[in-house]
Formats: structure tokens, sequence, C-alpha cells
């Protein structure tokens, strides 16, 4: 077998359908259109999304207002109460610290130290964000903030 003997299967293949060539062609004059209406018409469809004149579901939806930045950082907040709890004196508080603690989920989330409760123990905190309080409570139990440039 060559391949200018390969054939498509008996009855796979059909005739393309010439309309508006006469009506001896079987599809002359309205060209399988009917007669008049819509759908006899060049463009005569409505759109995606139309419903029979009901009010579409795009706009029956509620609009939501304001602007949403894409860019927008979102801080998990951890308090320092929860360190105070977590870590033991004189311990390192960083991304991995806080995911080997179970306080964040990734070692990568930006995190951001409130100041919520008391503190006694002294940590290194090396996260992305500190509140003023927590700031003053950790370096007031003798502890330090180093936070990224």
């Amino acid at each position: 077998m060559q391949l200018h003997d390969l054939t498509p299967a008996p009855g796979s293949t059909k005739n393309r359908k010439r309309v508006g060539r006469g009506n001896s062609s079987g599809h002359g004059t309205t060209s399988g259109r009917g007669q008049k209406g819509q759908g006899s018409r060049s463009g005569g469809t409505k759109g995606a999304g139309f419903e029979g004149g009901q009010t579409p579901l795009a706009m029956r939806l509620p609009k939501l207002p304001g602007f949403r930045n894409p860019r927008r950082i979102e801080y998990t907040a951890v308090n320092v109460e929860r360190l105070e709890r977590k870590f033991e004196d004189g311990a390192v508080v960083d991304g991995a610290a806080l995911k080997a603690a179970r306080i964040t989920k990734s070692e990568f989330e930006p995190v951001k130290v409130l100041g919520n409760g008391e503190l006694t123990k002294k940590f290194t905190v090396k996260v992305d964000k500190v509140s003023a309080s927590a700031q003053a409570k950790i370096e007031a139990a003798g502890g330090k903030v180093e936070l990224p440039c």
C-alpha cells in the first residue's frame, strides 16, 4: 500500500452545501433559510447571553462598589501574646519559625506583628511589619525588631 492508495472510509465525507446557486441545486431562492423572519436575515441572531427579552443574568447580579487593588498585600496578623505562648525565651521569630510553630501556613507569607497581649520573653523578631505598640513591647522585654529594607 502506498500513500496515494489511501482514501477516506465510504460515507465519511460529504460534498459541501453550495447555497444560492439556482433552484435546480435544491438550495436556491432562500438558500435553506426559510421565508421571512429573524433567521432569514444576515446577522440575524441574538448575542450570547440573550435571554429572550428577560433581564440577562449579568444585569440581575449585584455589582460590587469601589475599586479592588490587585496588588494589595494581605498580611497575616500575629499578636505578641501568641508569640509569648509559642516560643521560648531568646528565640528568633521569622517566617520559618512561624511555619514550624503552625502560626502561618507558609514561611513566605507576609506577617505583621500586632501589640495585643503582654510580653515577658526576649525575642529577635524578623518579619515584614511590626506595629508601634508591638515594637515597644518587644523592646521593653529586651528583644529587638529587625525589619527588611
